[in-house]
Parts: C-alpha cells; structure tokens; sequence
C-alpha cells in the first residue's frame, strides 16, 4: 500500500509498509476493510501519515519554501540521526601512535605509547568494563591509578609516562579530533621521582681504559669509553660515520643532528676520543663497531665487573608509595646511558660551565643538564669550600659606561 498525493504539479509515492489481497481493501473509503488483521492500528496509521503530510505541506509552505516531494518525504520519514559508538582508548591510543610515527616521532617514543596501551588493555581486562573517549571520567583515572601502582606494583616514573602518553592522546583528540572529553585534563596528574643516575667517577674510568679484555670485549669497552668523552647516546654512536667528523683549529670535531631531539650539536674530540676512532679507522661505513643496544648493555656489566666497578650502590625504589631501599654491585647497573651521565658529571667536575654543557648534550631546556648538577656530590661540595673557604678575590671596580654616556648625551 502505498500514499499518493500531488504537489505543484509533483506526484509523491509513499511506501506505508503494510500489504493486503484486493478484498481486504475498501477502495471508496481508502482503508482496511475488518478483514484485514489488526484493521484499526493499520487505519490509525494510514490516517497519521496523511494528517503529518497535510501538517508538513502547511509548515513548508508557512516557512516560505514550495514544497516538493522530495522535501515532504523527508519531513515524513526523516534520515535517522547517525549513531555514535564511543570508541576505546587502547583502539584510539593504537591510532594515535601511528599517527606520531607518521609525524616522525623515535622508536623509543612509540614503544612507551604500545606500552601504555598494552596497560590501558590490562585494565580493561581487570575491571571487566572498556575505556571509553567520552565517558573517561577522573573517577576512572583514579582507579587506573590505583590499579598500577597497588595491583601491579609499577613505580612513579612507569605510572607517570603512561599519565603523560594519556593525557597526549586526550589532548590531541579534543583538539585535533573535536572530541568532547568526560574530564579536565589538568586533573589528570602523576608526579615524577628522580631517579639517582649511575655514573663513573674518574678513577672507574681510567680503570676501566686500562682493563685488559678478551677480543670481543674490547669493542665494547672502546665504544662506551668513546660515549665517555663524548657524552653521545647510543642512538646517535650507532649511526656514526664519517661523514660526522670535521677539522677544526688543528684539532677535530663531531657533527650530527641527534636522532631523538633532532637538535644539531657539535663535540670537540679530545685526544682519547680521536685514539678509539683512530684504532678502528678503515673501511666500514660506521666509525665504531656498536652491537645491538641490548647486547652493548650485557656485555657492559662483564666489562665493568672485569674492570673492577664492583662497588656497592644503594638502591631507592618506591613501590606503593612505600621507599624500598637495597644495595647492588655497581657494575650491574651500567647501561650505555651510564656513558652520558658520566660525560655530564666529569664536565662539571672539571669546571665546564652548565651553558656549554647543555649545547654539547643537546638539551632544548637547561633544567635538563642541572639535573645533572645536583646529583654530583662532589660538585656541590668543591663549589661551597670554593664558596666559603678559599680566599675571596676582590671584584675588579669597572667604570659606569652606562653613566658616562648618559653624562655626555646630557
């Protein structure tokens, strides 16, 4: 059965979804005859779908538009307002990575966010409900919390990079995404701890340079004492070439943009530094023999217990909000981050300034390489004697030149 009508000349046809034989069918009182099962709903509807076409023919033509069938159809039988599914987190948190490695962000980068994300789906599991967008509320931020600091145990620092890559992924869909978001993103916070860094004091190092090693050791030792005098990361060691190394005023210079910061920096090669490039200077595309980061950082802890890093370090952990301390042997803490650390700490031993440390390490923000000065025992303790025990010097009296020319412009 089927609603005909005419306008401007326009024939409409409109399905009403019911079917009947012709004897069911009054013609000369256009309905259902009793015949007909459930006659009386299908008259009502028959008569409302007529009473809501005469209604919205008047309405078009009240707005001033001619009404056409096209637009009375739809008036009757508007689209169905689309609906939208809530999407998880771990789907959008899976997106968003690829969408960071597209923009160009490092592997180390994207490993935290399929780490992040692998927690995200842990906790979904725990609970027995999803993470929803737009539903996230603070109330389920907390009981994040509390599940991966109690329930799994992870330490400040784990629970503050997933805070970071979540509130990342929040802020990019609300503002990238148009997004609505269940929650105010400056309630989502994890407070950082800072983590004691390993590193070598001078004598470890000469120790460690004057280690005799088996062959496939050597290497080893030789590229992490390179990253000693250079304060490189492995990232950057690994792709070294020779393209990297530049004279400068008799002497010689690394330059390389680093691969994490992508910042360009430039290292004067002092003469221990030269000496390694020198013992494997040939035909490799790469300066320096550097194996897998994994396999550098295993092969370093046999080296330094070898060389005699064998010293007992405290170790502070804080797990549940509870301080945990325990004592291991130094030699296996050392991990080819350890080089930079020591490069930072023996800089500032020997009297370089943080300025020119932090453009050597690359920071963008000097806070960075001041982490590295307060850690320094020795540092803060040779800068107070110098401070309040050796003899002031008296401040040189420079003239006003400011008063001078203000005088003579007078």
């Amino acid at each position: 059965m089927y609603l005909l009508a005419r306008t401007g000349g326009q024939r409409l046809r409109l399905s009403t979804g019911e079917k009947c034989l012709p004897s069911q069918w009054d013609d000369k009182r256009q309905q259902f005859r009793r015949s007909y099962p459930g006659y009386q709903e299908a008259n009502e509807l028959l008569a409302s779908m007529a009473a809501r076409l005469v209604e919205a023919h008047r309405r078009q033509r009240a707005a001033g538009s001619t009404p056409t069938p096209a637009t009375l159809k739809e008036a009757l039988n508007p689209a169905p307002a689309p609906v939208v599914l809530e999407q998880r987190l771990i789907e959008l948190m899976t997106e968003f990575r690829e969408i960071l490695r597209g923009r160009g962000y490092m592997r180390d980068t994207l490993r935290h966010y399929l780490v992040s994300r692998n927690w995200l789906r842990d906790f979904e599991a725990y609970r027995g409900r999803k993470l929803l967008v737009e539903s996230y509320s603070l109330a389920d931020h907390d009981a994040l919390l509390h599940y991966l600091t109690i329930q799994r145990k992870l330490a400040p620092n784990s629970v503050y990079t997933l805070v970071k890559n979540l509130k990342a992924l929040l802020r990019h869909l609300r503002d990238e995404r148009g997004y609505t978001l269940g929650l105010d993103l400056k309630h989502l916070k994890a407070v950082p701890v800072d983590v004691d860094k390993v590193y070598l004091t001078a004598d470890e190092l000469a120790r460690l340079y004057r280690t005799v090693l088996p062959d496939n050791l050597a290497p080893v030792r030789d590229v992490f004492l390179f990253c000693c005098y250079t304060g490189l990361r492995y990232s950057d060691v690994y792709q070294l070439h020779g393209g990297n190394v530049a004279g400068w005023d008799g002497g010689q210079v690394l330059r390389l943009t680093q691969s994490k910061t992508r910042r360009p920096v430039s290292i004067y090669l002092t003469e221990a530094a030269r000496g390694i490039l020198d013992k494997y200077a040939g035909e490799r595309a790469k300066l320096l023999p550097v194996y897998q980061n994994q396999v550098m950082n295993r092969y370093l802890k046999r080296v330094c217990r070898l060389a005699g890093v064998t010293g007992l370090v405290e170790v502070v952990e804080i797990v549940q909000g509870r301080v945990s301390k325990t004592q291991q042997p130094k030699y296996e803490l050392i991990t080819m981050h350890t080089a930079r650390h020591t490069f930072a700490t023996q800089s500032l031993l020997r009297g370089m300034p943080v300025e020119v440390l932090q453009k050597i390490l690359g920071h963008a923000n000097i806070k960075t390489t001041l982490i590295y000065a307060k850690i320094v025992e020795d540092f803060q303790h040779q800068t107070m004697r110098r401070v309040w025990e050796d003899a002031p010097t008296p401040a040189p009296v420079a003239a006003d030149t400011i008063c001078a020319v203000e005088s003579s412009a007078a």
